[in-house]
């Protein structure tokens, strides 16, 4: 299992990287000030998946559809990770 702040620069790395978004606010609300649309969440989910090392089911695809910041992502995860242990 990932802790918390491995998988916040983690994070951050992937939002550089496939998004170009740099340092963001782990409160920012990504979709209003970062311009982070569908299409980002739905590439997001492919790099989660990566960086766990397994898919995600449907249900939990669809938990991450309201999801806002870096913290809910970061709160998502966690909640997977013990899921499946």
């Amino acid at each position: 299992m990932l802790p918390r702040e491995q998988i916040t620069d983690k994070l951050m790395q992937i939002f550089e990287d496939c998004f170009e978004i740099e340092n963001p606010g782990l409160d920012d609300n990504l979709r209003d000030e970062h311009e982070f649309d569908s299409i980002d969440a739905i590439e997001l989910l492919v790099e989660i998946e990566k960086m766990l090392g397994f898919a995600l089911t449907q249900e939990e695809k669809k938990q991450a559809m309201d999801i806002r910041t870096l913290n809910h992502i970061c709160d998502y995860i966690e909640a997977i990770q013990r899921n499946r242990e």
